[in-house]
Parts: structure tokens; C-alpha cells; sequence
């Protein structure tokens, strides 16, 4: 299964160039990401925008095949990347900013998925392990009987890119999805958590 990785933030807040550049532990941030999902058997892709030249730059420098966005935003850019890359069946739509990802987590939730036989997955996380978020508030729906918050993690079709789809929402209650980095502070989190993971 094909891993789009979404790249096509500037990170602003983060003050540190690129946001999939941005130094977690001395490496990219998307680097973290893009091993979890080659390691799990995937194939990842990247896509970045006109906001990320650095970025491409990287991913050719690495083998990482890219594609490039017009920077429209994240779901026109999914889209667009989506059809450039003709892909008809299942694939991963993920951030690039989850350096906490592991191997075991892409298989549980591609699991998940195919156990579930609807068109789409989404990952969600509780709402009170969410320290940061991507806006001023965190975007939240009732799962069960939890306040959720997006993790980033999508499986779709690709045939239906673009489209509603009929979609299995799947809750995990895992630290490290919750650890998204738009901050300074969210940095210093998922590096104490690496290492703190590493030393155990």
C-alpha cells in the first residue's frame, strides 16, 4: 500500500525552516515518519508545495519519491496528489509532523481497516492526551463515549479521491499519535519522548 505523506507546511511557528525539516533528535521530522510507514511495507511518497523546496530537495537527495502540489491547502493538495500518483485502490494519507509513529501502529490501523471493509479510515486519538494542535482548537468529535481529536492517519481510496466516502473511524489511545509538532514546546515533548522510548 502507497503512504501519501503530506509535506507541504511551512511551520511557522516552529521558526526552524521547513516543517518537515524541522530537527527531532538531530533528524527531519518527515524522516521519523517515512521510516515508520517503509518499515511496515509501505511505499511512501511525499508531497510538498511551493512552500517546501527545501523539502523535494531532501526527498531526492534520500530515493523518497515526491510530487509536487500547487500549496492549495491540505485536502486540494491530497486530492492533487492523489490523481497525479493514479492511484485507484487504498492508500495511507498522512501528516508529516508525528515523528512519534511507529511501524506497529501503520500496521494496526491498515489492519484495522481491512477488518472494517468500509471505503476510508480515519484515526482519532482522546482529546485530553492532545497537548498541541494544528489551529487555535483542536478539532474534536464524540467516538463512543470520548472526546476524540484527529490523528493525522487516513486510509482512503484513491478512486474516490476527493469524494465522500464511507468511513470507519478508529480511536487509539496511543501517546504517540497525539504528539503532533507546531511548536517549540511540541518538540521538546517528542524528543523527551524518543528518548525516553529509546532508553527502555
Amino acid at each position: 500500500m502507497r503512504a501519501l505523506i503530506m509535506a507541504g507546511g511551512s511551520g511557522s511557528r516552529l521558526n526552524s525552516g521547513e516543517k518537515p525539516l524541522a530537527l527531532i533528535c538531530d533528524r527531519p521530522m518527515i524522516a521519523y515518519v517515512i521510516s515508520a510507514f517503509y518499515k511496515a511495507g509501505c511505499e511512501p511518497v511525499v508531497a510538498g508545495s511551493p512552500k517546501t523546496p527545501m523539502t523535494a530537495n531532501w526527498c531526492r537527495a534520500n530515493g523518497i519519491s515526491f510530487c509536487r502540489t500547487d500549496g492549495v491547502g491540505y485536502v486540494g493538495d491530497m486530492v492533487q496528489a492523489v490523481r497525479s500518483l493514479e492511484e485507484d485502490g487504498p492508500l495511507f494519507v498522512s501528516v508529516a509532523d508525528i515523528p512519534c509513529i511507529t511501524e506497529v501502529l501503520v500496521a494496526s490501523i491498515r489492519d484495522a481497516y481491512g477488518a472494517a471493509k468500509k471505503d476510508a479510515l480515519s484515526t482519532w486519538v482522546p482529546a485530553a492526551a492532545v497537548t498541541s494542535c494544528r489551529e487555535s482548537m483542536p478539532y474534536r468529535e464524540r467516538i463512543g463515549e470520548v472526546d476524540a481529536c484527529p490523528a493525522g492517519i487516513n486510509i482512503i481510496r484513491g478512486d474516490l479521491a476527493g469524494d465522500e466516502q464511507d468511513e470507519f473511524r478508529l480511536l487509539l489511545n496511543e501517546p504517540s499519535l497525539a504528539l503532533n509538532i507546531n511548536t517549540k514546546r511540541d518538540r521538546e515533548r517528542a524528543e523527551a519522548f524518543l528518548r525516553e522510548k529509546h532508553a527502555s
